[in-house]
């Protein structure tokens, strides 16, 4: 009898470590899965995102951020160029959203003929580009500039233009790679 107990208590001991591993194993399987199906990511290249995103970060980008609703100011959006046969991911942030009047003057940028509060970058934007004059924004368009905006190729340059709706891949939310730089944006 001592001996039946007794296999009784190893068998359970091991069914509770077997369940445990099991679940752990289920929670990682959901968590690849969810970021599989839901979320892109991409290798940022260059400085223009510094100091928030660095040169050859792993960023991870939320598909399924903007099916519900639009990019907001200062969202760091990824998106891609129409008619440009290439995977190329940019990574920008928001500035100016659909229908409003962005210039950029006097190194500084104006939202509605407003200073733009709260930016991100207090730096002295040396290149105005094609916002020099003020730019009404269409119902779809978005003013997106790096935060390092000396060192950034943007909305201010003809080749990249105004990001369209149809154009953003999703919302990058998150810093997975190198290891020391993992966090939340």
């Amino acid at each position: 009898m001592v001996t039946f107990q007794r296999r009784y208590q190893e068998n359970k001991k091991l069914l509770k470590i077997f369940k445990t591993v099991a679940d752990v194993l289920i929670v990682i399987l959901f968590a690849y899965s969810l970021t599989l199906f839901t979320c892109d990511r991409t290798i940022v290249t260059g400085s223009s995102m510094q100091p928030v995103i660095e040169n050859e970060d792993t960023v991870l980008i939320n598909r399924f951020a903007y099916a519900f609703c639009k990019p907001k100011r200062f969202n760091i959006i990824a998106f891609q160029l129409p008619d440009v046969k290439s995977n190329k991911v940019y990574v920008k942030r928001v500035i100016g959203l659909p229908g409003e009047k962005v210039q950029i003057k006097d190194g500084r940028v104006y939202i509605n003929g407003s200073l733009l509060e709260n930016d991100v970058s207090q730096d002295n934007i040396l290149t105005s580009g094609i916002a020099s004059n003020e730019i009404t924004l269409g119902e779809d368009e978005y003013f997106v500039l790096g935060d390092n905006r000396n060192n950034s190729e943007d909305s201010r340059f003809a080749n990249i233009g105004m990001v369209h709706e149809k154009d953003i891949v999703g919302s990058v939310w998150f810093i997975m790679n190198p290891l020391k730089r993992v966090k939340l944006l």
